[in-house]
Order: structure tokens, then C-alpha cells, then sequence
């Protein structure tokens, strides 16, 4: 196509097309900046403000609480109550996403005797909320709202109302909520990361809760990962040179462990030490001679990503994984590029 074009053309065509992306680029910053503006507000809210102190008594209020956080709101309010549900469901606190349309057509019912409800509406006046905010008086359940207008009747009716500073959408028209949802959702986050806190949410729960996918793959502990038994090459520190060679020629790890009579590790050779012995020194001499003392380990708890962080550290390619000095199994960073996480 270009070889067609006049050079004039060629130049006009190109000189357009970077003033467009200046202009979308130039778009981009603005948004950014209005919306990174409508957090540092929120910030201040929290330090200025009784916003703190009514987040302080919404952290307690869903800690403690015996059944689950029912969260909800419609329209653009609603998907970022669905995302600050999913949140705290996946880090430890039970929590439901409730839509106000369905509520009034009998899913009420699924809000029980010790559950707390979060309603979410920047403008404090959303009509759909009525029948959900109706039943928590009637029922006595105990109710948290984040709104910008807490002056209004949701905002009224709320046990606990978390109080939004008023801040300017990025939306050119000031329409669209933008810097309304970021910071209805910052809050969600804030919440949530204060819950993990408060519950002592720990890696550990995570994976639990977190089994599937890449985020599965990092909390793997080592000894769901490791081999074990006769997979792990191992010599006693009296073998040769060439035990040792031989029994890391029939592994796939390219080393091998020297453990004294009780199976406590004391040494490591490798495939390098072998090449930089073998022209030097008598197969037969004591590998004692020639290993490399006190290898990298790591118990058994620990996760697949801090393993990949002490193999780069250090690195190494091979883990040895041990129980109170004992020997118990071994990891390769193969088995980690396997995971998905190398």
C-alpha cells in the first residue's frame, strides 16, 4: 500500500495518525489524573474526617459477625458490589452478592437471622435499595451503607454509613460514574484487606481457597511438589566418586545428596563438581572430598513462589527439601516451570 502513496500523503497519513494517538493518550493521563485526585480526597476523608471511625466499626461489625455479608446495589454500584463480594469471599470472609430486583421477588429470604448487609449507592436515593433497606429495620439485621450523600434516606437508615467525600467523574460529561466506582471499589478493597488482617487470613487459607489456576500453582507447598523416596539421588559420605556419579546419572536431577547414618543432610555434589573433578582426581577417592557442604534447603511448608525466589537467590536449580536437617525430597526448577510459575 505504502509504495502507492505520494511522500506528501505518506507524511500527512503518519503525522495524523500520532496526533490521534497524542490525543487518546493525552485522554488516558487525564482520567488517570482526575481519578488518582478522587482517591488522595479519600484519603484525606479517612484522615480528616469520621470516616475512619465508621470504617473501624464496619471491620468489626463483619468480623465478628456470625453468618455471612450480604452485599448489594444496582447499576454500576451493583457490579462493584459483585466484585467486593467475590473479594471477600475468596480471602476468608463469607459474603453474598445480593440484586435488589430479585430481593423484592422473594430472594430476601436468603438473607438469615445473623447475617450483616452492605449496601452500596453513591447517591443515597437509589429506589431499588427500598424493599432490601425496609427489610433489615423490619427484621433488625444489622445494616452498613457507603454512600456520597449519607444526608439522604438510605444513608439515614444505616446502623453504620461509610461517608464518601463527593468528587468530580472522569467522564468528560460528568455522567458516567468513574472516579465514583474506583472509589467505591478502593473501599471494597481497603474493607477486605483489613478483614484479612482482623482474621489472621494466612497464605495457608489461601491456597486452600485458591487451589485452581496460576495463584493455585504459586501457594503449592514443596512437599505436594517434591520426589520423594528412591526419586531423591542420594549417597551416604562414605561413598566414592563414582557412586556418586552413578546415582546421579540414574536421577533426572543433575545432582546428588551425601546424608550421613541418620539420613541428615551434610552435602551436595553436582554435575558441575563432577566436571570440574573428574580430570583431576581418582573415581574412587571419598566424595567427602569433594562435595559441596551445608546445599540450599527448605522445609516442607514452603510455597512454590518462595521456593522460585530462593532458587533465583541463590542460584541455583535444585532444592533439597528437609525435615529437621533429615532429607525428605528434592525440587527442581523443572518442576516449577511445570506449575506454571517459572
Amino acid at each position: 500500500m505504502w509504495e502507492t502513496l505520494q511522500p506528501e500523503l505518506v507524511v500527512i497519513l503518519v503525522n495524523t495518525n500520532q496526533t490521534l494517538v497524542s490525543r487518546h493518550v493525552s485522554s488516558a493521563l487525564k482520567t488517570l489524573k482526575i481519578e488518582v485526585d478522587g482517591l488522595k480526597v479519600l484519603e484525606q476523608a479517612f484522615l480528616e474526617a469520621k470516616l475512619g471511625d465508621c470504617f473501624a466499626q464496619a471491620v468489626d461489625a463483619f468480623a465478628s459477625t456470625k453468618g455471612r455479608i450480604i452485599v448489594t446495589g444496582i447499576g454500576k454500584s451493583g457490579h462493584v458490589a459483585r466484585k467486593i463480594a467475590a473479594t471477600f469471599t475468596s480471602t476468608g470472609t463469607q459474603a453474598q452478592y445480593l440484586h435488589p430486583g430479585e430481593a423484592s421477588h422473594g430472594d430476601l429470604g436468603m438473607i438469615s437471622a445473623e447475617d450483616v448487609v452492605f449496601a452500596i449507592t453513591w447517591s443515597g436515593t437509589t429506589s431499588e435499595l427500598r424493599d432490601i433497606i425496609n427489610f433489615c429495620a423490619l427484621t433488625r439485621k444489622q445494616l452498613v451503607v457507603a454512600t456520597a450523600n449519607p444526608q439522604h434516606w438510605i444513608g439515614q437508615a444505616a446502623d453504620i454509613c461509610l461517608a464518601l467525600p463527593c468528587v468530580r467523574e472522569a467522564c468528560p460529561n460528568e455522567l458516567a460514574p468513574t472516579s465514583s466506582t474506583t472509589m467505591q471499589m478502593v473501599l471494597g478493597d481497603a474493607l477486605a484487606v483489613a478483614l484479612i488482617e482482623a482474621r489472621g487470613f494466612s497464605p495457608k487459607n489461601f491456597s486452600i481457597l485458591h487451589p485452581g489456576g496460576l495463584l493455585g500453582a504459586r501457594l503449592t507447598r514443596l512437599d505436594k511438589l517434591m520426589g520423594v523416596g528412591d526419586a531423591v539421588p542420594r549417597v551416604p559420605l562414605h561413598a566414592t566418586l563414582r557412586t556418586a556419579t552413578i546415582e546421579m546419572s540414574r536421577k533426572r536431577y543433575g545432582c546428588t545428596a551425601i546424608v550421613d547414618g541418620n539420613d541428615k543432610l551434610v552435602g551436595a555434589f553436582t554435575d558441575g563438581d563432577l566436571r570440574r573433578c573428574i580430570t583431576l582426581h581418582d573415581l574412587d577417592e571419598c566424595i567427602a572430598e569433594h562435595m559441596s557442604p551445608r546445599p540450599v534447603t527448605a522445609p516442607t511448608s514452603m510455597m512454590a513462589v518462595d521456593a522460585l525466589v530462593l532458587m533465583n537467590e541463590n542460584a541455583v536449580s535444585v532444592l533439597f527439601v528437609t525435615d529437621d536437617d533429615r532429607l525428605v525430597g528434592i525440587v527442581h526448577m523443572h518442576d516449577l516451570v511445570r506449575l506454571g510459575i517459572a
